[in-house]
């Protein structure tokens, strides 16, 4: 027979537990998470890779949620503005931030960040790779790397290289390029991918470093040439061309990537179901064939992981990008 002390213990062992599975947020005394939509903040210009990873899978990433994730472009300062903006954000789980190369970048570039790369911010999860490919216009007299260094070298800063602006990767890995194989050529600045694209295809500059995503149109439309992948290995969608390694570049490798992280203090719970959700959104097979579409691979993994990664790359450029001389003042 159940007395009805064994029945009262039993209901508040039963309440402790509805309340343990109610959300991570309800069980630290607050409102369940999420309470209002989130702000998914990217650190560039509407239309480029960023943009359209963020908007890709923070749209699955609403449905699971079951609150708007609205995607706010924040661009200028090769991604410190929109960086900046998610540092000061509540640590409450609604502001994340699509993290991409220049976010360990920039440190090693701009002398005074308005936050701390390495402590503001907890890793959600590594969202895409991408390969990095060097373009040159349709109108360049040769489309060869091996062509277009000896011009290089024949006329140190003659030919002129876009970047979607100082501090960016495309920047930074055309730099490096250009130390390792010991030629000059002239940078120039745009505020954002997409114009600097515009501009090669249009033929007012000739080589830049980007993502085929960010070239796609361009790619179809034959207004610029790959002529190398920028990374360690042939990319998948490119494997007919050769990297710059195999071209005689020394210890070159520039992929790019993007990831997930929001403000250090937000709760474990929190960044953990975010984890989670992204991953599924990552498996969804519409997203992952609409990802490779694009140019990019799905990633995922642990927080873990990504800050494996995040630590990596921070390694590498922290040696690559003083010895390419760039100081972003």
């Amino acid at each position: 027979m159940t007395t009805p002390s064994a029945i009262g213990r039993r209901a508040v062992l039963l309440g402790a537990a509805a309340m343990g599975l109610a959300g991570p947020a309800l069980a630290q005394g607050a409102a369940p998470w999420p309470s209002r939509p989130i702000r998914f903040i990217v650190p560039f210009a509407p239309g480029g890779a960023s943009d359209t990873t963020a908007r890709l899978t923070g749209q699955h990433l609403s449905q699971r949620l079951g609150q708007p994730v609205v995607v706010e472009n924040k661009a200028g300062a090769a991604s410190v503005i929109g960086t900046a903006e998610a540092a000061r954000a509540a640590p409450d789980g609604h502001t994340i931030l699509l993290a991409p190369p220049p976010f360990v970048i920039t440190q090693f570039a701009y002398p005074n960040l308005p936050y701390d790369p390495e402590t503001a911010f907890r890793p959600v999860i590594l969202l895409v790779t991408s390969p990095s490919l060097l373009f040159s216009r349709t109108g360049l007299a040769t489309r060869g790397w091996p062509e277009i260094l000896e011009m290089a070298k024949a006329r140190p800063g003659v030919l002129t290289y876009g970047s979607p602006g100082n501090g960016s990767l495309p920047h930074l890995a055309m730099e490096l390029l250009k130390l390792r194989a010991g030629v000059d050529i002239l940078h120039v600045p745009y505020r954002g991918g997409g114009p600097a694209a515009a501009d090669l295809a249009g033929g007012r500059i000739d080589l830049m470093i980007s993502s085929p995503l960010d070239m796609a149109g361009n790619l179809a439309g034959g207004r610029a040439v790959p002529i190398a992948a920028a990374t360690a290995r042939r990319a998948r969608a490119f494997p007919d061309l050769p990297t710059l390694g195999e071209l005689g570049v020394p210890d070159y490798d520039s992929a790019g990537w993007f990831g997930v992280v929001m403000p250090a203090a937000t709760p474990d719970a929190i960044a953990t179901r975010l984890n989670a959700e992204f991953q599924a959104v990552l498996q969804v097979e519409e997203v992952a064939a609409r990802l490779l579409t694009l140019g990019v691979e799905p990633a995922g993994g642990s927080a873990e992981d990504f800050q494996r990664h995040l630590t990596a790359e921070r390694n590498r450029w922290r040696v690559a990008v003083p010895a390419a001389g760039v100081t972003v003042q």
